[in-house]
């Protein structure tokens, strides 16, 4: 598959073919089709988080699911999904009283692990932070929506 590739801090990114993923037990990998572009992306890219390289940026994504790992209950193959910033494990107390945004072993897709900038990407805890777009949201709105609502939301709330 094809992804941009970080090889370097606040370097030119580049397009090259990459192994496929697979689903990890209790993910799912989904096929991207749309992803933002976010200010934390910038951030990652000149060092100020760690990430490891080389590297797959990419937070905002939004796309249909192709493989689904073992132990996944919610999801199938061709659901239309997207995830918070923030992917909770699944199994601490955080994540059980719906607070994955805090769990003390949380991932974020292009971070912690290759994300969106690419054309698959592997969601973990896939029951846990995977969320459903309606079908009357397009992809694009859904990607846009991204790390923004689920921000704000949070404080709101």
């Amino acid at each position: 598959m094809r992804a941009m590739i970080m090889d370097a801090l606040a370097e030119p990114l580049e397009v090259r073919e990459v192994a496929e993923p697979a689903a990890p037990a209790g993910g799912v990998v989904v096929e991207v089709h749309a992803t933002g572009l976010c200010k934390s992306d910038w951030h990652a890219w000149v060092g100020h988080d760690d990430v490891a390289l080389p590297h797959v940026p990419g937070h905002e994504l939004a796309g249909v699911i192709v493989e689904v790992g073992d132990g996944v209950e919610r999801w199938s193959v061709g659901d239309r999904v997207t995830v918070p910033f923030v992917m909770g494990c699944g199994a601490c107390e955080w994540c059980r009283s719906g607070n994955a945004q805090v769990c003390p072993d949380q991932q974020q897709p292009g971070f912690t692990q290759w994300g969106s900038f690419a054309e698959r990407v592997v969601l973990r805890a896939a029951d846990t932070n995977v969320v459903r777009i309606p079908d009357d949201v397009s992809f694009e709105a859904a990607a846009a929506l991204g790390c923004r609502f689920a921000t704000a939301y949070r404080a709101l709330t």
